[in-house]
């Protein structure tokens, strides 16, 4: 797989996202590019079978830093909803 998004470029996207201005709406539908999601895919799946790196397992941890936050948001944005 080519490992050419790194956690600067998917920063980056949430950076954007952040900076563009948001909704609650739009922080629950936020989603990764495809090529995000497909090199987060990879990780896990040589985590899981042969092992990683010591900067593809930074990069993982990085990832599921960053995806745990945009969940609690994403919870955070349905009880703004929720409320309106």
């Amino acid at each position: 797989m080519n490992t050419s998004v790194n956690t600067t470029k998917i920063y980056d996207e949430i950076i954007e996202f952040i900076a563009a201005g948001t909704t609650p709406q739009s922080v629950i539908d936020f989603k990764l590019l495809d090529a995000a999601k497909d090199r987060l895919e990879d990780l896990v799946y040589r985590a899981k079978t042969e092992g990683l790196t010591g900067s593809d397992e930074g990069e993982l941890n990085h990832f599921l830093t960053l995806e745990h936050i945009m969940r609690l948001a994403k919870a955070k944005a349905h009880q703004y909803i929720s409320v309106e």
